[in-house]
């Protein structure tokens, strides 16, 4: 007999023992499900407190990741699964997150580093776009190339001009700096939007008229442009660089991004080499997760910080390819197990970098109107996009809803203006005056179009989406996938 097979038995006499015991002392599955992460979060804190010491203490940098790592999973999972709830489980983690920035006495996020927090949000975007571009379809993205181009510009780009034009007239600021307000509030938020998307494409709904894989690659062009433009207008502001590198800087980093997907993934194809013996999927996981975090990080490196997130994008779909539907669930099951672990930390981490220190109350009210009038004709803009394709009404609107979520590149660069403005020397001048106020927009967006988003997106979903006759590659229907992913959520496994 195999080791394999002999593994496989001892599991599943293992499994079974469980189960038998969980019956007997009539103990909920979940109960031990929930017992054992607790287990293992806390063998896992001990683990890093007996090598790094105070840090892993109260007041510690991983003390305050562990602390929200845990309740913002417990969060989520319980706005998910309490039935008169019911609500998508990244509210739940950005309450936390909010929450445990923000409220005096329990402010443990207060003491997580900077450097750190923008790290991990980094790493958690690149884990959800390799794990996007393995599931874009290439057919759809084919049909819908021209809509994919005009989605990801013209809403964006009607959202910064109205910003940019209310920033002006409401907070007396010069073009140069509403525009920059613009276009960092016109980014719509691939974490918020992509798992969404996602998990509506696992249940089918909307698959065969590629709405998953539209809104995906929209969303992640999107974002590239919006932090080039403000790249630009940051850098007329405070006179850096050669204009003509500035103007021409977004669309430099939206072929780089291509480009460095096109090279690198066809490479992926043969590597690493099948022999006997040899478990390739391994490898591949190891390889994609390492260039897709080089490509972001490596990009910031050379200041093309924009470019990096579209090469992980268009590096994985390129690289699927090439691949078999074997290899290419394996590997993706394998980012799911990834993403299960950083989307707390990344919804909780965007959550607080809402810091009420910067809501100065005379910008609320006018910021809620500039977002506001902003959203208007984006809106609008996405709904004349998606009415030259077979789309039906009830698709359009889910595509606007779909448009709303803030928070992945206002998270990121929220501060940069503020933070160039303090570097440059102009501290009490009107420079670190636009940089609070572009900041507290910032915040504002998040707290508002995030969860406005995330629900609307979650309850429209399965009403105005078309369910596909094949679910995930498999013939279930929709009911049943959905009993699964709550039992899976719930730890009935």
């Amino acid at each position: 007999m195999d080791s394999d097979d002999k593994t496989q038995i001892t599991s599943t006499s293992c499994d079974q023992h469980c189960l038998s015991v969980t019956k007997n002392w009539k103990i909920p599955p979940y109960v031990g499900r929930w017992a054992t992460r607790v287990l293992v979060g806390f063998v896992l804190w001990a683990t890093v407190w007996s090598i790094v010491g105070r840090d892993a203490l109260p007041g510690g940098n991983i003390y305050g990741l562990s602390i929200l790592l845990a309740v913002a999973a417990l969060a989520g999972f319980l706005v998910r699964v309490i039935p008169w709830l019911r609500l998508p489980s990244l509210l739940g983690m950005l309450i936390t997150g909010f929450v445990l920035k923000n409220v005096d006495g329990i402010d443990v996020a207060k003491d997580i580093d900077n450097d750190w927090s923008l790290t991990i949000r980094n790493v958690a975007l690149v884990v959800i776009l390799l794990r996007s571009g393995l599931g874009l379809d290439q057919n759809a993205l084919k049909n819908a190339k021209w809509t994919i181009s005009r989605l990801a510009l013209l809403p964006c780009i009607s959202e910064a001009i109205a910003v940019a034009i209310m920033g002006h007239l409401l907070l007396d600021m010069g073009f140069l700096w509403s525009f920059q307000l613009g276009f960092l509030i016109a980014a719509v938020s691939p974490a918020v939007v992509v798992p969404s998307l996602l998990e509506l494409q696992e249940k089918g709904y909307g698959v065969d008229q590629g709405i998953p894989t539209l809104g995906v690659a929209s969303a992640s062009l999107e974002n590239v442009f919006a932090i080039s433009l403000v790249g630009v207008f940051l850098g007329l502001a405070f006179s850096e660089g050669k204009l003509a590198y500035n103007i021409f800087r977004g669309p430099i980093e939206i072929v780089l991004g291509i480009a460095i997907g096109l090279i690198i993934g066809p490479l992926l194809w043969i590597l690493p080499c099948k022999h006997k013996n040899s478990a390739p999927q391994k490898n591949r996981f190891v390889l994609l997760s390492s260039l897709g975090l080089l490509s972001l990080f490596g990009l910031r490196r050379a200041n093309f910080s924009g470019a990096g997130a579209l090469g992980s994008l268009v590096l994985s779909f390129v690289a699927g390819l090439g691949w078999s539907e074997s290899d290419k669930k394996q590997i993706g099951e394998a980012m799911s197990v990834v993403w299960d672990f950083f989307m707390p930390l990344l919804f909780a981490l965007i959550g607080a970098e809402v810091n009420v220190e910067y809501m100065e109350s005379r910008l609320i009210g006018r910021g809620i109107a500039i977002l506001v009038v902003g959203m208007i004709p984006r809106l609008l803009m996405v709904y004349f996009v998606v009415s030259r394709n077979n789309f039906t009404r009830k698709e359009k609107i889910f595509l606007m809803l779909s448009w709303i979520p803030k928070a992945t590149v206002q998270a990121a660069i929220g501060s940069i203006t503020l933070d160039a403005a303090r570097d440059k020397g102009f501290v009490g001048q009107y420079q670190e005056r636009h940089g609070v106020e572009i900041l507290t927009l910032s915040v504002l967006s998040i707290l508002i179009t995030a969860p406005i988003g995330a629900i609307a997106m979650t309850v429209t979903g399965q009403k105005l989406l078309q369910k596909s006759n094949v679910v995930s590659g498999d013939p279930d229907n929709a009911d049943e996938n959905e009993k699964i992913e709550l039992t899976n959520d719930i730890g009935y496994v």
